[in-house]
């Protein structure tokens, strides 16, 4: 299910968000020596990042991943690593761990096999999770139009991350499954604007996940999704 957090200015969202976040890492720290989040791309998040940079915790004992990436250089302007490198890796941050989705320039079973052997290893379940969410109701790279739907809303995939290619966005993506961004411990919708609203009002009147794939963080009633929403 899920919970609705109301602010007037993304200021005020970016500010509290952070401080959340802040708080939830260092109680994952505190009991268990490290901590591990995924974050989303896009320009949204960039005032939570800057926010989220300077807080003073124990960056050295933290993980920083995506929740989806697309397959591209890190010099491009769509990369979300690029993102996070300039917007969040900064200041106090700047002394975490960041863990390549894109670590090999091919995209082939074996790059995939082995991501998803690191990421079980090293990364999940994820302490933090902070998703956003596109026009279409997608989620990370869970998008309504791919023919890997069905697989990536398989709450039984074994795959930690796999490859999706959407037929109305550009870019192959590499993305964690919905099986494993549900078992995070902490999940955060972060949108902003009216047009958001409207979608996400639309994603609340039905239940057909694969037409709109956030619905499944949105209506399960075994998850606690916080959405954080300014205008």
């Amino acid at each position: 299910m899920y919970q609705l957090n109301n602010f007037a200015q993304r200021a005020d969202l970016d500010n509290a968000l952070a401080s959340k976040v802040a708080d939830l890492l260092s109680v994952a720290i505190s009991q268990n020596g490290s901590a591990s989040i995924a974050v989303s791309g896009g320009s949204t998040p960039k005032g939570f990042f800057t926010a989220l940079s300077n807080k003073d915790i124990d960056w050295q004992n933290v993980t920083i991943t995506l929740a989806d990436e697309r397959w591209v250089e890190f010099d491009s302007k769509d990369s979300n690593t690029r993102l996070v490198h300039e917007n969040l890796l900064q200041n106090n941050a700047s002394a975490a761990t960041f863990f390549h989705l894109r670590k090999e320039s091919e995209f082939n079973q074996a790059t995939l096999a082995k991501l998803n052997s690191d990421a079980k290893e090293s990364l999940l379940p994820l302490d933090v999770l902070i998703l956003g969410m596109g026009e279409d109701g997608h989620t990370a790279s869970l998008f309504p139009c791919s023919e890997q739907i069905s697989v990536a809303l398989d709450i039984n995939n074994s795959d930690a991350l796999m490859k999706v290619v959407p037929q109305t966005a550009p870019h192959e993506r590499i993305t964690f499954t919905y099986a494993h961004l549900a078992a995070s411990k902490n999940i955060i919708l972060h949108l902003c604007g009216e047009g958001k609203k409207v979608v996400l009002e639309k994603a609340l009147a039905s239940d057909n996940q694969q037409e709109m794939p956030i619905r499944a963080f949105l209506q399960n009633p075994d998850i606690n999704t916080q959405v954080y929403w300014a205008e």
